[in-house]
């Protein structure tokens, strides 16, 4: 997908499904790979590819710990998980799927140290009272 596209409205529905059925597979924790047990994973975004055929699952464990193995672990899972799919979602192909650290939470709260630096609030606070 180029960088500059917006996914269509198929990709989100999918996206969106996807994300429901991983997050109800995960919740209920099926899976025997000892680094998926007894830890909490929140899938925060399915992204699926234009033709539907790969899909990046956006995950996070609970608290962040040990996330870059529990997303090794995850791609171990994946056939598991793409079976689960396809009884859960109705898709005419089960996409691909691939694991990834959602970063988008690390951004977060960069930004919002940046912005609580005195430096930083003290221009913040000259701009808001000018004019």
């Amino acid at each position: 997908m180029a960088k500059n596209k917006q996914p269509s409205q198929r990709q989100l529905r999918v996206g969106e499904a996807l994300r429901h059925a991983l997050s109800g597979a995960l919740e209920r924790g099926n899976l025997r790979d000892p680094a998926l047990r007894n830890v909490s994973i929140t899938v925060t975004e399915v992204r699926a590819s234009p033709d539907l055929k790969n899909a990046t699952a956006y995950v996070m464990p609970l608290g962040g710990e040990a996330a870059d193995e529990i997303v090794e672990a995850l791609g171990r899972a994946a056939p598991y998980l793409r079976g689960v799919i396809a009884r859960e979602v109705e898709l005419r192909h089960v996409p691909r799927l691939q694991f990834e650290v959602d970063r988008s939470f690390g951004q977060a709260d960069h930004i919002d140290a940046l912005l609580r630096q005195p430096e930083v609030a003290r221009d913040l606070d000259e701009s808001a009272n000018e004019p």
